[in-house]
């Protein structure tokens, strides 16, 4: 699967959408989901990649917790095997609720 693959699955929540970080004070108002590769653990064989797999973080950024917005990211990833975090970030005001997924 492509980045551009999970960009598409995403915007099926109907939330606003980008990679990495929106520009600066470029940003919507919350909820939004920025995603971005984290890292790869890729499989060798032969001396060289045989699959490559990333590990991608998507972020979801709400005022309040918001559990609808939840349900539209779990809903939108549901073919996937998530992992969940939540965080409260102070400087921002804002929740950020972390799913990891692998592509």
């Amino acid at each position: 699967m492509t980045l551009e693959e999970v960009k598409k699955i995403l915007k099926t929540t109907g939330l606003p959408v980008i990679y990495r970080a929106w520009p600066v004070n470029g940003a919507p108002s919350p909820p939004f989901i920025c995603y971005l590769v984290k890292y790869s653990n890729n499989l060798f064989a032969d001396g060289g990649v045989y699959h490559k797999v990333d590990y991608v973080q998507v972020e979801l950024y709400t005022k309040l917790k918001d559990l609808v917005s939840e349900g539209k990211v779990e809903s939108a990833l549901s073919s996937f095997h998530w992992e969940k975090t939540e965080e409260y970030i102070d400087t921002e005001k804002c929740y950020e609720i972390i799913y990891e997924i692998e592509v």
